[in-house]
């Protein structure tokens, strides 16, 4: 695992998923010098070593059936083509500018530890603990097996394989760990990324149920972590207990950053919490803002031609110079070229000066409330939410149980507890209210004056995308 050299504990949590490369002039003329010559040299070589690899991680599975595939390989198999592909592994790595690999602590045996987590993933270059750790079984997505070289090394490696895009797979995938896990020493010693996704190194986000030097990668072996009885009745604490552990050793903050499908998010009372709302992103770009609004509201309310819009209607909609840019909106609120127009009329009513929070919350309880029974379901309160904050909420249960009475969630107990309860206050102020410049300089000057720019909706946004104010409930 990396050493950090940032933060401690106790100061402010860096942003895991931007990186900022800082390198003097020097540096860089350097990097261009002998960059144009390591490079194709480092590059040639590596791919060399992969393709020397390739056959020979194929004949190791070579003739067996799927019953045989599904047990572990040993014997001749084994012992005869492992330390190759280990060899040429390390070979691969050592072509990349990794000439050395310091390990510290002890690495626990197979039956003190069937599987071994490693934090932070900062990039594809972290396959490199696979060396240290005698090519230890991974987990990895389906799709990677059709790709060249890898295919054939994660057959070797007899990784468990998910598919994103079948449910089933996750089942089956589960089972598979579950079953590895619990073989005692049966199956082979088990590597895991538990963050399930690449960050900058600087912060360890929350573990799920790009910073790499380029001389020296240091491996520090932690001491065995065995879960407590509370624990083991609750993984979420376990994960969260491993996570500080890890942290501290690394010198970095223990965060409770998570990534939920393409967006980072972070968690607080059950909430997804975007750590950049796509409602922001959207009032910077959109022009006449407060007439598209208008638009979205009207057609969400008629149902006559449903409030599904494709990127050719947002750019009329929003009056955008081109497609690409509506196209780039629709990417922040859903996985194609079209957008939930409640979502995006909520989320960005939420930020801007046109209305404010209760007359929003009317709005959207009166539209969620598909029967006009004057309450809502617990999955209609998370329809609700996950309009008004820019991505779909799945955990809204204890949202509904503080807001509910017996039984039944009213707009009245919705706002009472969204504006005065700690947590859900803190969602409402920092998530949800516009923001609002106070006694300050015209926007225009204001932005002027800081080197920002600012967009017709009067939003001010510099390097970091926009700027934050501090709108309270009182």
């Amino acid at each position: 695992m990396e050493k950090g050299d940032c933060c401690t504990a106790t100061q402010e949590y860096p942003h895991p998923f931007i990186f900022e490369v800082k390198l003097t002039r020097a540096q860089r003329i350097r990097g261009l010098i002998l960059g144009s010559v390591l490079v194709p040299v480092r590059v040639t070589l590596a791919a060399l070593f992969f393709l020397i690899m390739w056959p020979i991680a194929r004949l190791r599975l070579a003739g067996l059936s799927e019953e045989e595939r599904a047990r572990p390989v040993t014997g001749w198999r084994r012992w005869l083509f492992h330390p190759i592909i280990l060899l040429l592994s390390r070979a691969v790595f050592f072509s990349l500018g990794f000439p050395w690999v310091r390990v510290k602590g002890r690495r626990a045996d197979l039956k003190e530890a069937p599987v071994l987590v490693v934090a932070p993933h900062s990039g594809f270059l972290d396959m490199l603990v696979l060396c240290p750790t005698q090519l230890a079984t991974v987990v990895s997505r389906y799709e990677n097996t059709k790709l060249p070289v890898i295919g054939a090394l994660l057959e070797f490696n007899q990784s468990v394989l998910v598919s994103r895009k079948d449910p089933e797979s996750r089942k089956m995938a589960v089972a598979k760990l579950i079953e590895r896990l619990t073989s005692k020493g049966y199956w082979p010693q088990m590597l895991m990324f538990p963050e399930g996704t690449t960050t900058n190194g600087r912060a360890l986000i929350k573990f799920k149920p790009g910073r790499c030097p380029q001389r020296e990668q240091t491996e520090n072996y932690l001491p065995v972590y065995n879960p407590s009885e509370e624990e083991k009745k609750n993984p979420s604490l376990y994960a969260d207990n491993v996570q500080k552990l890890m942290a501290k050793a690394l010198g970095v903050p223990a965060t409770d950053h998570v990534m939920e499908g393409r967006v980072p998010v972070s968690k607080l009372g059950g909430l997804s919490l975007p750590l950049e709302p796509p409602g922001r992103v959207t009032l910077l770009e959109a022009h006449e803002i407060k007439v598209a609004l208008a638009k979205m509201i009207d057609r969400c309310r008629s149902g006559a031609q449903g409030s599904k819009a494709s990127a050719d209607e947002l750019t009329s909609i929003l009056s955008l110079k081109d497609k690409q840019m509506a196209v780039s909106i629709c990417g922040l609120y859903s996985k194609d070229e079209t957008v939930d127009l409640k979502q995006l009329y909520f989320s960005v009513s939420a930020l801007s000066d046109f209305t404010n929070f209760k007359a929003l919350l009317h709005s959207a309880f009166t539209l969620f409330d598909q029967e006009s029974k004057g309450s809502l379901s617990e999955e209609e309160l998370s329809d609700l939410m996950g309009a008004m904050l820019g991505i779909p909420q799945h955990n809204t249960g204890d949202l509904y149980t503080k807001a509910s009475s017996q039984g039944m969630l009213t707009e009245e107990n919705l706002l009472r507890v969204l504006t005065t309860h700690p947590t859900y206050q803190k969602v409402v102020n920092d998530y949800l209210q516009p923001e609002e410049a106070g006694p300050q300089p015209s926007p225009t000057a204001a932005a002027a004056a800081n080197g920002k720019a600012v967009n017709s909706n009067g939003v001010t946004h510099g390097a970091n995308g926009f700027q934050q104010h501090n709108k309270k409930l009182e």
